[in-house]
C-alpha cells in the first residue's frame, strides 16, 4: 500500500505554486496534478487554468492536499479575517477514494488550522454534501439568501 500523505502548506502554498513540490518536498508536478483533480472531480472547477490555480493559492490562507503516493486525492482551502468570518473553499477528493475518510481528513485539518480553529463564523457551500458537512456541526440556513455576481 502507498503511504498517505497530508500536507498543510504554508500560506499561499509557496512549494506547491513554484515548484510543484508534493509529499517530502519532492517535485511532483503538483500544481498540474492538482488542476487534473479539479477538473476531473469537480463540475465548478472545470477548466481552471495554471495561472489561475497559482493565483487563487497564492491568495489563500489555508491549504491542504493530501496524497496517495506522488498523486493528489484530496484537496481544500479556506479564506479568513482569523476572527469574524472565514470560507471553506475547493473541497475535492478523487472519485476512487471517496469514502475512505479522507473528506472528513481535509475538512478536521481545515478546521483546525491556526487561522480557522476561532473564527466565529464559516461559511461553505455545497452542492450534494450536506449530510456529510452536518457531521462538522454546519447547518443550512435559511435566514440568509446566497447572493452571487459573476463576471
Amino acid at each position: 500500500m502507498k503511504a498517505i500523505s497530508l500536507i498543510n502548506h504554508s500560506k499561499g502554498a509557496v512549494g506547491l505554486r513554484f515548484f510543484g513540490l508534493g509529499p517530502h518536498l519532492k517535485p511532483t508536478n503538483g500544481l498540474y496534478k492538482l488542476q487534473k483533480l479539479l477538473d476531473s472531480n469537480a463540475f465548478w472547477a472545470k477548466s481552471r487554468t495554471i495561472n489561475d490555480l497559482k493565483k487563487c493559492l497564492a491568495n489563500s490562507d489555508v491549504i491542504i492536499s493530501l496524497w496517495v503516493g506522488n498523486e493528489i486525492v484530496g484537496f481544500g482551502r479556506a479564506l479568513t479575517d482569523g476572527i469574524y468570518r472565514g470560507v471553506l473553499w475547493d473541497i475535492v477528493i478523487d472519485q476512487n477514494h471517496q469514502g475512505k475518510g479522507f473528506g472528513t481528513l481535509i475538512i478536521k485539518n481545515l478546521l483546525s488550522s491556526k487561522k480557522i480553529k476561532n473564527t466565529k463564523k464559516l461559511y461553505l457551500m455545497t452542492t450534494n454534501k450536506k449530510l456529510f458537512y452536518s457531521q462538522f456541526d454546519f447547518k443550512e440556513v435559511t435566514s440568509q439568501k446566497l447572493l452571487i455576481r459573476e463576471i
